[in-house]
C-alpha cells in the first residue's frame, strides 16, 4: 500500500506563517521551509517507520504555488524537502512529488491519500482521509 501526504494545511501549516501569501507571490519559498507542524511529528515519525516496515510505501504529492516559474517550483520543491528533512529525519520517503498548482493528485498516486483539500480527497476517492483521520488509519494498515 502507498500512503501519501499533502503538506500545506495537512502536516504543515504553512497558511499560519506571517505574510505567507505575499511571499508566496513574490515567488519567495521560505514559507515552506518556516510553516510550523501541524501533527505531533515524533508519533507521525513512528507512525510512518512502523507503516513502512510493513512494507508500505510513503509518499509526499504536495502543489506548488498559485502562481510562479518553473524556478519558483523547483525552489518550493527544495524548501518541501527541507522541511521533510528536518520536522520527520527518520522517515525514509518512497517519493515526494511537488507539481503544479491544481494537478490531479489522482495522476500521481495510488493508495490512501491525507489532504485538507476536500475537492482533492473527492477526485482522490475512496481511500483519502483528512488530516485529523492520519493516526486512526495509520494505526489500521
Amino acid at each position: 500500500m502507498r500512503i501519501n501526504f499533502d503538506m500545506d494545511g495537512t502536516i504543515a501549516d504553512l497558511y499560519a506563517v506571517d505574510e505567507w501569501l505575499p511571499k508566496l507571490r513574490a515567488e519567495d519559498p521560505s514559507p515552506y521551509e518556516q510553516a510550523r507542524p501541524l501533527v505531533n511529528m515524533a508519533r507521525l515519525a513512528k507512525a510512518l517507520n512502523k507503516a513502512a516496515k510493513n512494507g508500505n510505501e510513503i509518499a509526499i504529492i504536495s502543489w506548488g504555488s498559485k502562481t510562479g516559474s518553473a524556478e519558483y517550483l523547483e525552489a518550493t520543491r527544495r524548501a518541501k524537502e527541507k522541511w521533510l528533512a528536518k520536522h520527520l529525519p527518520s522517515v525514509k520517503w518512497t517519493q515526494i512529488t511537488v507539481v503544479e498548482y491544481g494537478t490531479p493528485k489522482s495522476t500521481l498516486g495510488k493508495g490512501v491519500l491525507f489532504d485538507d483539500e476536500e475537492r482533492n480527497r473527492n477526485e482522490w476517492g475512496k481511500g483519502a482521509y483528512t488530516p485529523e483521520k492520519i493516526f486512526e488509519i495509520l494505526a489500521s494498515l
